[in-house]
């Protein structure tokens, strides 16, 4: 297999959604489930990247933000040990919650002109499964998934 790119600016998609650093955790979390992304940028008011936020990152947001209440306490006295139901006692619906106070603060970026190898280096070197790439105004200009270097594979 060869890659079939030679820069950074070859292997992203272009013109990527982001999320609002203000948004509101349901603002997040709809864009996500809508969109169908497991994540999404964050940004600033300027487009400048500030972060990234995941559907994990909303989800231990959610566990840790308010009670729940456990299922029936006779649990284990039960014979079928089916698990216990979890009711939450409140939800996302009133969190005033935004996106830049649950996201992962760091920005895993490059340029356009970045060598395609060195995107994958640095994908593989960080542990991550996307890179934003930035124009020389710090604006994100877009961003690229270990899907999007797939993509770019072709035979020998």
């Amino acid at each position: 297999m060869v890659l079939d790119a030679a820069t950074a600016a070859d292997l992203m998609a272009p013109n990527p959604v982001s999320i609002a650093a203000d948004a509101t955790v349901k603002e997040a979390a709809a864009f996500l489930t809508d969109k169908g992304f497991s994540a999404a940028p964050v940004i600033d008011e300027a487009g400048r990247p500030v972060g990234v936020l995941s559907q994990s990152d909303i989800v231990v947001h959610d566990r840790e933000s308010g009670p729940y209440v456990s299922g029936n306490p006779e649990y284990y006295e039960r014979a079928d040990l089916s698990p216990p139901r979890i009711i939450r006692t409140d939800g996302v619906d009133g969190d005033p919650t935004q996106a830049r106070d649950i996201m992962t603060p760091i920005v895993f970026s490059v340029a356009p002109d970045t060598p395609a190898y060195k995107v994958i280096e640095d994908m593989l070197a960080q542990k991550v499964h996307r890179l934003f790439v930035v124009g020389s105004d710090g604006v994100l200009v877009g961003t690229i998934s270990t899907v999007d270097v797939l993509r770019h594979l072709r035979p020998k």
